[in-house]
C-alpha cells in the first residue's frame, strides 16, 4: 500500500510503501490445539515447493505470499488463526494463479 504524508514541520510530503505481515499472530494447529507464531518464510517455502516447476517460481512464491497475507490480515481480528484458514486461502490464490502448482501444495497441505 502506497501512503502519502505531509510533515508538520517542512511541509515536505513523504511517500511511503507499506506492506502487511503477521508478526504477531499465532496459528492454532487442529490436530493437538497447541499455538505457534506465524512464520512468513514458511508459507512462502510451501508455496515455492509448489512452483518449482515454474522458471519464474521465487518471484512468483513471493508475490503470492504476500497475497496470501493480505487475505489473511481481514481473518486474523484476535492475532489468532486456524491452519486451516491459512491453507485455505493459500489453495484459494494457487488456484488461480496455477493448476499444477494448486494440485502439488493440496497434495502436501491437506484441510
Amino acid at each position: 500500500m502506497w501512503r502519502r504524508r505531509k510533515c508538520d514541520g517542512c511541509n515536505c510530503i513523504l511517500t511511503s510503501v507499506e506492506s502487511t505481515d503477521l508478526p504477531s499472530t499465532f496459528i492454532y494447529k487442529n490436530d493437538s490445539g497447541r499455538l505457534e507464531p506465524f512464520q512468513r518464510d514458511k508459507l512462502f517455502l510451501s508455496i515455492y515447493a509448489s512452483l518449482k516447476h515454474r522458471t519464474t517460481a521465487q518471484k512468483d512464491a513471493t508475490a503470492l505470499t504476500d497475497t496470501v497475507i493480505g487475505k489473511l490480515t481481514a481473518a486474523a481480528k484476535d492475532a489468532n488463526l486456524p491452519r486451516g484458514r491459512i491453507v485455505e486461502a493459500t489453495t484459494e490464490v494457487l488456484k488461480r494463479f496455477d493448476k499444477a502448482a494448486y494440485s502439488s501444495y493440496v497434495a502436501y497441505h491437506p484441510l
